[in-house]
């Protein structure tokens, strides 16, 4: 039985994903500290998420994230609704799934657990797998094309994810994306030649980097990993700039057009996946599709210019930390 996204995935690119879900929720109401997925079991919510949803498709976006992100429960536990991890997740992947259709991928977004392994924190390995596979079982009975294992920075918090999405959902797909937001590495240390070589065993259908410092940050990883692997197919989903705080909110300052511009440059640089994370709308992903399906491609020239200033910036991250380690 084929599977949509393999399918798209096939097909080559570039594709474009849809954009941040939580700065949605809060535009629509949500406050802060309140768990987003509960939205998905409220009747008096669920047409929100629906009207995300379709916003993005409309836009453009070909895969499209549940509203799943903390669906763990761990994470759940903070709100005392770790007893409904199945029905949660479930809700959100059928919201999805009826917006997308037959049309659109539904990618089942798994977060982190917000906790930390042993030895430092309590979190077991096994205890990881099992919380993770709980989630995974109730995104594919709602309908998830692909298990979606997002924001993460810890190696052993990815394998865990991996092997609760396969324990849970054996017949989905599953892609994984790191945040390299503490000078280009993530905040364990890991860096993007490393994700891409110490998870290749896990043979994921994808892999990439999400949220972060802005787009040039996601520009030097995308190049980091391309150059570690040439033939793994690469995600891209940016934040929209860096935030500042406004009243008590924080807004980013990236706008369609910079992230028009973001989405032709990581495409040059080896994304096959792009789309965008926390402050991003469908007008941006609108100007992300655009740029990518509508616009020529960049030259040779242009290639070579980003190629050699992605490849600068990395190497500055690199130097930079070696310093700071070495202090």
């Amino acid at each position: 039985m084929s599977n949509r996204f393999l399918s798209l995935l096939a097909k080559g690119g570039p594709i474009t994903a849809d954009g941040g879900m939580g700065t949605m929720l809060m535009s629509a109401g949500l406050l802060f500290g309140d768990p987003p997925e509960q939205w998905n079991t409220l009747p008096d919510k669920r047409p929100a998420i629906s009207a995300i949803h379709r916003g993005y498709l409309d836009a453009g976006a070909q895969i499209i994230l549940t509203n799943s992100f903390g669906g763990n429960p761990f994470r759940l536990k903070l709100h005392n609704l770790d007893g409904q991890v199945f029905e949660l997740n479930r809700a959100a992947a059928e919201l999805a799934r009826a917006e997308a259709g037959d049309n659109a991928v539904v990618a089942g977004s798994i977060g982190p657990s917000g906790e930390l392994f042993e030895p430092i924190g309590t979190l077991t390995h096994e205890a990881a797998v099992a919380g993770f596979a709980a989630q995974a079982e109730g995104l594919a009975a709602g309908g998830a094309d692909v298990l979606w294992v997002e924001t993460m920075s810890d190696l052993r918090e990815v394998r865990a994810a991996v092997e609760g999405a396969r324990r849970g959902a054996p017949g989905l797909p599953v892609v994984a994306t790191l945040t390299f937001d503490t000078r280009g590495f993530t905040m364990m240390g890991v860096s993007p030649n490393q994700a891409i070589e110490q998870l290749a065993d896990l043979e994921l259908a994808a892999i990439g980097g999400n949220c972060g410092n802005g787009t040039d940050e996601i520009e030097g990883v995308i190049s980091a990993m391309h150059q570690t692997n040439p033939n793994l197919p690469l995600i891209a989903k940016s934040n929209a700039g860096i935030p500042e705080i406004i009243n008590e909110r924080a807004v980013y300052s990236g706008t369609p057009e910079s992230m028009a511009t973001y989405a032709r440059r990581v495409r040059a640089l080896g994304a096959t996946i792009i789309g965008a994370c926390c402050g991003s709308t469908p007008a941006h992903i609108k100007a992300i599709n655009d740029a990518l399906h509508n616009l020529a491609p960049l030259t040779e020239a242009d290639v070579a210019h980003i190629v050699a200033a992605a490849q600068e910036r990395y190497s500055a991250t690199k130097r930079t930390r070696t310093r700071q380690r070495s202090a």
